[in-house]
């Protein structure tokens, strides 16, 4: 299966899986999605991922964390940039999610790194998706 937006199906998996209450979540790997569940679990969204590598593309197996209540910590995640629309943001102009209690993360010259990091080292790049 030919996947024209790979970020987004990553992201789509996640939901899927959190929504299922599936405690594992299997997606093919690649740098920016190792780079996307770094600091995933950097935040505090994800319990740990291992990156698992095979003889072809390999993939990354990811641990979701739950409260108590047994809801997901995430709530929401939105891809921003897509393949046909492309998001740009400057330093100043960092976007908010929800007023400061979600995270956006940026694709910059530097690296990937959230919203925080960008603003603070201030450098923009490509909006890639925000968490909540």
């Amino acid at each position: 299966m030919n996947i024209t937006d790979p970020i987004a199906d990553f992201l789509t998996r996640i939901r899927n899986a959190q929504a299922a209450g599936m405690d594992i979540v299997s997606v093919p790997a690649s740098k920016i999605k190792i780079g996307l569940a770094h600091l995933l679990k950097e935040e505090g969204f994800i319990k740990d991922f291992r990156c698992i590598r095979d003889r072809k593309q390999g993939y990354l197996k990811m641990a979701l964390k739950y409260d108590e209540a047994g809801k997901g910590v995430i709530r929401d995640l939105q891809r921003v940039s897509k393949p046909s629309r492309r998001v740009y943001v400057a330093a100043k102009n960092m976007p908010y999610v929800k007023n400061g209690f979600g995270v956006s993360f940026i694709s910059t010259s530097y690296g990937l790194m959230t919203d925080r990091e960008a603003k603070a080292r201030n450098i923009g790049g490509e909006y890639i998706c925000w968490v909540y």
